[in-house]
């Protein structure tokens, strides 16, 4: 049963911040990329502020999956540089935290593309 309300936090939190971003969709004159950065944004100035975290811990991959996980790890990753080289990490921190997540998005991108029959839009 533990597992179940394990999956059914992450599926919640998820799911809220997905209709978050489609009410911005609908809603607003944003663009899908300025949500994407806002998204982004949000996650760094909440993990830096220390308020993403416990979020996380509740909710898991649903918290961590979505863009504002993304921003949250920069912040973290330049958090811990910045404690361990100074003002060097503060450049290099994000990148080295969020590194695997990126190495992993290209080259399924890579194998996806490779491996599909792209078609043209008409």
């Amino acid at each position: 049963m533990d597992i179940f309300l394990t999956y059914l936090k992450a599926f919640f939190v998820g799911g809220l911040l997905c209709v978050a971003g489609q009410l911005l969709i609908d809603y607003t004159k944003l663009t899908p990329a300025r949500i994407l950065t806002l998204f982004v944004v949000t996650g760094v100035v909440l993990g830096a502020l220390g308020l993403y975290q416990p979020l996380v811990d509740w909710a898991g991959a649903g918290a961590t999956v979505p863009l504002t996980g993304f921003g949250n790890t920069l912040a973290k990753g330049i958090k811990k540089a910045v404690s361990e080289s100074g003002l060097l990490g503060a450049f290099t921190g994000g990148l080295t935290a969020s590194a695997g997540g990126v190495c992993a998005a290209v080259l399924f991108g890579l194998l996806t593309a490779l491996l599909s029959k792209p078609k043209e839009k008409k």
